[in-house]
């Protein structure tokens, strides 16, 4: 077995057993409210209010998201139709069925979780006193994937790098001077 056996198999081994978790009303109820919050139209919605609102640095921050996002959203969409790795499936084999459908039939890499580590990045650059709690609401996104059924746990790692990387080099460049 090569190592990208290997991964898979430990992939889909980690995918089963948090998968399980996912199952119980609660912790479906809480996966779904998450994973919802990752949705595209919220952070539009988060960054227009602080544009609004924040008068010191709210028209820098909406502008660094459009770009952000500008670049993150084809590079994931090209990543995910190269690679086109397929979503779990497991309802013959474990019982199961994804708690949502996915908008499409490629899981790799996730976009939620790109999309939610590069705004909770580009808020902890902005606003850096709440940065932890950023950071644990992108990473409850992300495993609410893994929770419902649609995404295995290295989707989630590859995302967050993703969006980690962009938000990072964006910010380190020159292109947005804070």
């Amino acid at each position: 077995m090569n190592t990208r056996q290997k991964l898979s198999l430990l992939d889909n081994q980690l995918f089963f057993r948090v998968n399980l978790v996912g199952q119980m009303p609660s912790i479906k109820k809480l996966s779904l409210a998450l994973s919802r919050c990752g949705d595209g139209p919220l952070y539009l919605l988060c960054a227009l209010l602080i544009w609004q609102f924040e008068q010191h640095q709210g028209q820098l921050f909406f502008q660094t998201c459009l770009l952000a996002f500008a670049i993150e959203l084809p590079l994931y969409l090209l990543l995910k139709n190269v690679i086109q790795r397929e979503r779990p499936r497991g309802a013959v084999q474990h019982g199961w069925t994804p708690a949502i459908r996915p908008s499409d039939r490629f899981s790799f890499p996730s976009g939620h979780t790109a999309a939610a580590f590069l705004f909770a990045w580009l808020l902890a650059a902005f606003y850096p006193a709440f940065t932890p709690y950023y950071l644990l609401l992108a990473s409850g996104i992300g495993l609410s994937r893994v929770l419902l059924g649609v995404h295995y746990l290295t989707d989630i790692l590859a995302g967050a790098a993703l969006g980690s990387a962009i938000a990072l080099l964006l910010l380190g460049s020159q292109l947005v001077v804070i």
